[in-house]
């Protein structure tokens, strides 16, 4: 089997850094640490971090029928030069994944063309829960309730349903949570109010916090009566942070939370630059918020760090704000995003790794991958973490082609991503593709 050694590199794995070798050989991480002395080839790693591949539990690649925008090829190949190794996509595409085929014809895709590992979340809907219980959870990541607005058939908004979906799914259950109701009753207020003035800024105000909890702890008081898990997706107010505990280690948690990139980024001040760009559900909000979130990602009440990459053409984003679809393209630059904040001295190096690829794997307990560990597949990511370099235009790899971070200067650079012993992303060039899996888990760990 072919052999590959990284050299000299500092190592991130499980709150430590090393100095040493790594040993890969197929497809497999051998050896973690030390000088190695094998035949094979040899990758420098001298003055970079070497570190687990991400794995991001939020994106949308708009395949099938939404390809205009984005697919499966553009976005993990985008995803690669992130330090992104696994991903796991959502099912509001057209059509959506509501049945066992929809959701397997999204697995045939990927088998083809995707450069990471991959997994599909099977969609909810109001109708649907015979193919829902359908759902082999060593296979699929979980099941996605949009309770709140979405694309197609996919508001999950009837109490006898999510009494059903909560009691009789045993797997993940991930939620985005907006009380529909609510919105709605703000967005004729404010369109009253400003009419053709409406602006991206009045977007945190029409998607506001009252919104939000409401819907989150009707999740959570769901799951606690049924005793289901759920993992509720993007935080994006301080309030929301009651209904979480950083008091059980994450294993033992039945109810989990994810934080976004943008809304640790962002805050509603940015609006004024950025409008549409920015615009997103939920929506980001005030500073307060942004910085109460960032604090509960870093004591454990929130568990994991990831993107909700949600990619829309320039053309659709440049509407007017009532026109101007939600989401923005983040995949690439996730672990740039994080590493801006450790060079201010706001998070460790060790605790964006466990966020971003550790506290995954655990939290959807997905088999031998999120670790450097010996035995466990090699998506292994090299980084300068003081290269200096600005984001632009000729570097995305976005089909969209755009980004929100265009101009913004960062440090520290994904020099090459291996994924299952294969580099597939090296210095801005994309060597090969298909050699991505399809990831497995241990729902009974």
């Amino acid at each position: 089997m072919e052999k590959k050694v990284i050299k000299n590199g500092k190592i991130i794995n499980r709150g430590e850094i090393i100095e040493g070798d790594l040993l890969i050989v197929g497809d497999r991480i051998e050896q973690v640490g030390g000088v190695i002395d094998k035949q094979g080839e040899e990758i420098d790693a001298t003055d970079c971090h070497v570190m687990p591949g991400i794995i991001d539990d939020q994106v949308h690649f708009r395949e099938p029928g939404l390809t205009h925008k984005a697919n499966i090829h553009t976005e993990s190949k985008a995803a690669c030069a992130g330090g992104v190794t696994t991903f796991m996509e959502m099912p509001n595409t057209k059509p959506p994944a509501l049945t066992q085929k929809m959701l397997q014809d999204k697995y045939d895709i990927a088998a083809r063309t995707a450069f990471t590992n991959y997994s599909f979340f099977m969609g909810a809907s109001n109708d649907n829960l015979e193919h829902v219980l359908k759902t082999d959870p060593h296979t699929v990541c979980g099941i996605k309730a949009f309770m709140g607005s979405s694309t197609g058939n996919m508001l999950v908004d009837d109490p006898v349903t999510l009494e059903q979906l909560f009691s009789k799914v045993s797997m993940l259950i991930a939620t985005h949570c907006e009380d529909e109701a609510t919105i709605r009753n703000n967005a004729k207020i404010w369109e009253e109010k400003y009419g053709d003035q409406l602006h991206a800024r009045h977007h945190p105000h029409i998607r506001n916090e009252e919104g939000c909890y409401l819907s989150s702890s009707l999740a959570k008081e769901l799951a606690e009566r049924h005793d289901t898990r759920l993992h509720i997706l993007h935080i994006s107010t301080a309030k929301e942070l009651s209904l979480f505990s950083n008091e059980k280690p994450l294993e033992e948690k039945r109810i989990t939370s994810e934080a976004c990139v943008h809304h640790l980024y962002f805050c509603d001040k940015d609006y004024e630059i950025l409008g549409n760009k920015i615009k997103c559900n939920p929506a980001i909000k005030r500073k307060e918020d942004r910085d109460q979130i960032f604090q509960a990602v870093l004591d454990g009440t929130i568990d994991i760090i990831a993107t909700d990459h949600a990619p829309h053409t320039i053309e659709e984003k440049s509407q007017h704000y009532i026109k101007a679809p939600s989401g923005l393209p983040l995949v690439q630059h996730s672990l740039n995003i994080m590493l801006d904040y450790y060079h201010r001295g706001m998070i460790t190096m060790e605790m964006i790794i466990q966020k971003m690829c550790h506290d995954p794997a655990r939290c959807f307990r997905v088999l031998e991958r999120g670790y450097l560990d010996e035995g466990n597949y090699a998506d292994v990511v090299i980084f300068d973490a003081d290269y200096q370099w600005e984001v632009d235009k000729a570097g995305l790899f976005y089909k969209c082609g755009w980004s929100p971070l265009e101009g913004k200067r960062f440090r520290g650079k994904v020099m090459k991503t291996l994924i299952n012993g294969h580099t597939i992303y090296d210095q801005g060039e994309i060597t090969e593709v298909g050699r991505g899996m399809r990831v497995l888990f241990n729902p009974e760990r």
